[in-house]
C-alpha cells in the first residue's frame, strides 16, 4: 500500500509545474465557462473522474491550482472524491452558499466529521472534531480563555517575546521570515497557552512540536490506511506523537498540583482552574485527556497558521516601500488607528495568501444548498481559496491592498480564514492580537525588503511560502 501511494504521489509534479493543461490530460476534462453547475450522473455536482487517490493527492498537495481549476471547469459548485472509499466532498464558492452552510443547524451539519482526517493527531476530544453537545460544552469551557480580558493579559507577553525576537535579527541579512515567525509563534504558544517556562521542558517540546506541525500530505493521506502506521514516516509520526503526549501529560499533572495555580494566567491554568464549574452550568471540568486534545488543537491551529500569515505580511510589505512606510508609522504610533492599520495588513495577508483552503461540514441528513439537493453523508464546504480570489468579492484580487479592511470589511462571507457561524475559530481574536503585536515590534526595529518572489506550497493541512518568504532586514 505504501509503495502504491508513493508512486501515485510521485506521478504528480511539484506545484510550480502543475498546470491546467496537465490537469486536463489527467482528467480528460475541458474548460467550461465556470458558471452554471451541471448535475453529475451520480446526482452530485460535477467533478473530475480521476482515480480517488489522484484527486485526494491533488486536493492535498496542489490546492492553490486545483481549486481555481475546478471552479473554471465545473462552475460554482463541484465535487471531489477522496480516500478512503471515494467519499464525496462538494465545494461551494459563492458567499450566499457559505452563508447557508455557516447558518445551518450544527446538529445536522457536522464540522467534526468533516475534519476527521485530523483525528489521529488532535484526538477525539478536539474542539475541531467534536459535534453536538460535546462541542457546545468544550467551547463554553474554552471561551473564557480567549475573551477580551484574557487577550489583554496575553498581549504584554506576546509583545515581550516579539521584541526579543526582533532585537536578535542581524543587520543587513536575508532571512526566511517563515522560519523566524515559526520560532516566535511556537514560543508564544508554549508560554501563553501551555504556560511552560522551564527551559529544559521547552527544549524537549520544541522539536516534538515542530515534527508534529511538519507532517507531509502523504502522511495525512496515510491515516486512511491504518496499516501504514507500522512503516516509515507514518511510524515516525506515531512515535513522535507519543513522546509529545508524554511531555504534555507531565505538564498537566504538575500544573494541577502547582501552588501558584490560582495566580497563573496561561490558557492551561485557566482551563484547570475554572473548567466551567464556576459558572454553575454543570459542565464539569476537563479530564487530562480532554486537556491534552484541546492543547494540541490550540497548538496546531494557532502556531503555524499565524506564523505563515505574518511571514506573508512581511514579504508583501517588503515589496512595496510605500506600504512599508505607512506600516512603520503605525508601528511607531500607539493609537487605535495604528492598531487598525496593522490589523488590516494581517487580514489582507490572510486573504491573498490563505493558509487553510476550505471549511467543511458533513451532512447528517439530506440538505439543499444553493439549490443543489445533497444526500446524507456528503461533506460540503466553501472554498476559501476561490472566495478570496474572486474579483466580484475583492476587486483586483491579486493586489495586496490592506485598505480593503480599513474602516470597513469586505462583503459578508467573502473573507473567511476563520470559518463562520457557531464553528468560527475560537482563537481568531488571539491570532489577530498576536499578529498586530508582532508586526509592531518587528517594524519598529527593522526596514524590510523582499529580494525574490515566492509562491505557496502545501506542508500539511496548511499552505506556506515555498521559499520561506525571504526578506532582507536592515536596522532603522
Amino acid at each position: 500500500m505504501a509503495t502504491t501511494q508513493n508512486a501515485l504521489l510521485d506521478q504528480l509534479p511539484e506545484t510550480g509545474g502543475l498546470t491546467e493543461e496537465r490537469f486536463k490530460k489527467m482528467s480528460g476534462a475541458s474548460v467550461g465557462d465556470g458558471r452554471a453547475p451541471r448535475v453529475a450522473p451520480q446526482g452530485l455536482p460535477p467533478g473530475p473522474r480521476w482515480p480517488v487517490l489522484v484527486q485526494s493527492a491533488a486536493l492535498m498537495r496542489f490546492r492553490h491550482w486545483f481549486h481555481p481549476y475546478l471552479h473554471r471547469t465545473y462552475g460554482d459548485v463541484f465535487t471531489v472524491r477522496l480516500v478512503p472509499g471515494g467519499q464525496p466532498l462538494v465545494f461551494f464558492t459563492r458567499p450566499e452558499h457559505a452563508k447557508e452552510i455557516f447558518a445551518a443547524d450544527p446538529e445536522f451539519f457536522h464540522a467534526g466529521k468533516g475534519n476527521a482526517i485530523l483525528g489521529p493527531i488532535m484526538g477525539e476530544h478536539s474542539l475541531l472534531l467534536q459535534d453536538g453537545d460535546d462541542h457546545k460544552r468544550a467551547r463554553k469551557l474554552l471561551m473564557p480563555a480567549f475573551n477580551g480580558a484574557a487577550l489583554r493579559e496575553y498581549r504584554s507577553l506576546v509583545t515581550d517575546l516579539a521584541a526579543d525576537e526582533a532585537a536578535h535579527w542581524p543587520d543587513g541579512v536575508v532571512l526566511r521570515s517563515l522560519d523566524r515567525m515559526n520560532v516566535l509563534t511556537l514560543e508564544v504558544i508554549l508560554r501563553v497557552v501551555f504556560g511552560v517556562t522551564d527551559e529544559e521542558r521547552l527544549a524537549a517540546m520544541r522539536p516534538r512540536v515542530n515534527a508534529t506541525v511538519d507532517i507531509s500530505p502523504a502522511v495525512l493521506l496515510g491515516w486512511g490506511y491504518p496499516r501504514l502506521q507500522r512503516f516509515g514516516p507514518w511510524r515516525r509520526t506515531v512515535q513522535n506523537q507519543a513522546e509529545l503526549d508524554r511531555l504534555i501529560y507531565a505538564e498537566i499533572r504538575e500544573r494541577r498540583a502547582a501552588p501558584d495555580l490560582a495566580e497563573r494566567s496561561d490558557v492551561l491554568s485557566r482551563l484547570i482552574r475554572h473548567g466551567g464549574a464556576e459558572e454553575g452550568e454543570g459542565l464539569g471540568g476537563l479530564s487530562d485527556t480532554e486537556l491534552r486534545d484541546q492543547l494540541i488543537t490550540l497548538l496546531l491551529a494557532g502556531h503555524e497558521t499565524t506564523a505563515t500569515s505574518l511571514a506573508w505580511a512581511l514579504y508583501e510589505l517588503g515589496r512595496d516601500p510605500e506600504l512599508l512606510r505607512r506600516s512603520q508609522a503605525a508601528a511607531d504610533g500607539d493609537g487605535a488607528e495604528d492598531d487598525a492599520w496593522l490589523e488590516a495588513v494581517m487580514k489582507e495577508s490572510m486573504r491573498l495568501h490563505p493558509v487553510i483552503p476550505m471549511v467543511v461540514r458533513t451532512l447528517m441528513r439530506p440538505a439543499t444548498i444553493g439549490g443543489v439537493d445533497l444526500p446524507r453523508g456528503v461533506t460540503v464546504g466553501p472554498s476559501i481559496i476561490v472566495a478570496h480570489q474572486k474579483s466580484e468579492n475583492h476587486p483586483d484580487p491579486e493586489v495586496f491592498r490592506p485598505e480593503r479592511f480599513l474602516g470597513q470589511n469586505p462583503p459578508t462571507n467573502t473573507w473567511i480564514p476563520f470559518g463562520g457561524g457557531v464553528r468560527r475559530c475560537i482563537g481568531a481574536g488571539f491570532a489577530q492580537m498576536e499578529g498586530v503585536a508582532v508586526l509592531r515590534e518587528v517594524l519598529r526595529v527593522h526596514d524590510v525588503a523582499t529580494p525574490t518572489g515566492d509562491v505557496p506550497k502545501v506542508r500539511n493541512i496548511t499552505s506556506v511560502p515555498r521559499g520561506g518568504a525571504r526578506i532582507r532586514v536592515t536596522r532603522r
